[in-house]
């Protein structure tokens, strides 16, 4: 477990020598959420829970780090001194991780002295935003191939981590493995890969090289069949070792072709062809190559011929939408008496206003067990199933919606992940958040799948949470005309 208190951004710790000089060090609610679905989706994945777990566990300040940071001359020795006991002491709420999410609705709760939830903002949104996005590109992925998709990044990754963690964000999003040995072994996954262009290359011919692989893993031979000629050669030969391969009793768990390059839809079904008409019908077909959730689609759609997919570079930077965008907001500040007072953040853009205080999210469910909304609420705020639920656009909030007894039922999302500083949750492995995934996605309609123009799942707020704000708000704008 790797100490990361220094993975923070430098004003988050000159704030907390603030807050020590000046005595302010009250408890506090921050809240992390995002404002957009990315790639114009209609959902996100929750991940990076467990990692951030690990991250707060073993939140403190080595000798070595304190004498860093007297090194910069920035800080005081009275309170470079008080490092030396940091600890996290709070409470944490946490969305699990393989749940579907949404804008604006808090991914992670902090309740906290403001010295330590201001010192974990950018680590915590670091971990949280890569490991949602991640998950988020594969599910998309994975979802328009029907399945069957490798996770092949690493070599594209941005780092060690990013391979490392995306590697693990895209199994939970429904990748079926992964080529990265290391994150394979951390997380018990399941590694994926045969040879590359250099394995043929390096030998007299390209039978040679497909015959010598053929032996020494013959119940996992896919051959790379495209170094030379796919159709006049890589196919043909690849054929020729099958058959070789039948003649002498072996019968592979998994054998066939994969494809690198030129256009998949044509080699597929002539690949397809051929290996059907040599009596290789369960010969499975591969393909990789800059492949993207777009391409699959488009590639379904010309009928290729593809059963399984190794996604690399696209899929492990986000090609198309390298940040996700997640934000921490102050929603709450204890007062001398104990009470959490309500704090809002205002922006000329209307998306950039947050929503104060203590809060919980429900998840409404319609009568076939879809999402029909999630709903935003103060924390005190309880429901009952058994009387009607009004629900309304908060941007629009004359457009009501009243849900009768019986026609829906209602989960709450928050769990509670660290109290008093310890933490009370223990995490899943990935093939139990898998699960939850799949779960998940069964809840939301095909049309909020879409790649373009998805169908939106509204994330509504509660009636006293929506006057919390407009009061705010309100008073907001009478200090600002009285100054």
């Amino acid at each position: 477990m790797r100490n990361l208190t220094l993975l923070t951004d430098l004003y988050e710790l000159t704030m907390m020598q603030g807050y020590f000089k000046k005595n302010n060090n009250k408890k506090v609610i921050f809240d992390m959420f995002y404002r957009r679905n990315p790639f114009g989706g209609g959902y996100a994945i929750c991940c990076g829970l467990e990692q951030a777990i690990d991250y707060v566990k073993n939140l403190h300040f080595e000798k070595e780090d304190i004498d860093y940071l007297r090194s910069t001359g920035k800080f005081d020795d009275d309170f470079l001194e008080y490092l030396k006991d940091f600890k996290f002491s709070g409470d944490i709420y946490a969305i699990p991780e393989g749940t579907v999410i949404f804008p604006r609705e808090p991914v992670m709760k902090i309740v906290a002295p403001i010295d330590q939830a201001q010192l974990m903002e950018a680590a915590l949104l670091n971990i949280v935003n890569h490991q949602c996005l991640i998950a988020t590109k594969a599910s998309r992925v994975v979802e328009t191939a029907g399945g069957g998709v490798m996770e092949f990044g690493l070599r594209r990754a941005q780092g060690p981590d990013a391979g490392i963690y995306g590697a693990r964000a895209a199994v939970i999003a429904g990748c079926v493995g992964t080529s990265n040995v290391l994150a394979a072994k951390m997380f018990d996954m399941v590694p994926l890969g045969t040879h590359a262009h250099s394995w043929i290359m390096s030998f007299e011919n390209e039978y040679e090289a497909f015959k010598a692989y053929s032996e020494i893993y013959p119940d996992n031979c896919l051959l790379l069949v495209d170094t030379y000629d796919t159709l006049l050669s890589g196919v043909p030969n690849a054929i020729r070792v099958f058959n070789e391969m039948k003649e002498a009793g072996i019968n592979p768990k998994l054998y066939g072709i994969r494809l690198d390059s030129g256009d998949l839809a044509y080699l597929s079904k002539k690949a397809r062809e051929m290996l059907d008409a040599a009596g290789f019908k369960d010969a499975i077909i591969s393909a990789s190559s800059d492949l993207d959730e777009h391409l699959i689609a488009s590639l379904i759609s010309q009928g290729a011929r593809i059963d399984s997919w190794g996604v690399g570079t696209n899929m492990i930077t986000a090609k198309d939408n390298p940040a996700f965008g997640g934000v921490y907001k102050l929603a709450a500040i204890q007062n001398e008496n104990g009470e959490m007072v309500p704090t809002i953040k205002i922006s000329e853009n209307v998306a950039k206003i947050s929503d104060p205080g203590d809060k919980i999210i429900y998840r409404i469910y319609d009568e076939s067990g879809k999402i029909f909304a999630d709903l935003i609420t103060l924390a005190h705020e309880k429901y009952d199933t058994s009387k009607p639920l009004e629900l309304f656009d908060p941007n629009e909030p004359w457009k009501r919606t009243v849900l009768e007894p019986g026609h829906f039922t209602i989960k709450p999302l928050l769990v509670q992940v660290f109290k008093d500083g310890e933490c009370v949750y223990a995490s899943p492995g990935v093939d139990e958040i898998c699960k939850l995934r799949e779960r998940e996605l069964d809840s939301i309609w095909e049309e909020s799948k879409r790649l373009l123009n998805p169908h939106e799942v509204h994330v509504d707020i509660s009636q006293e949470l929506y006057d919390l704000k407009q009061e705010l708000l309100k008073n907001h704008s009478k200090k600002e005309f009285l100054n």
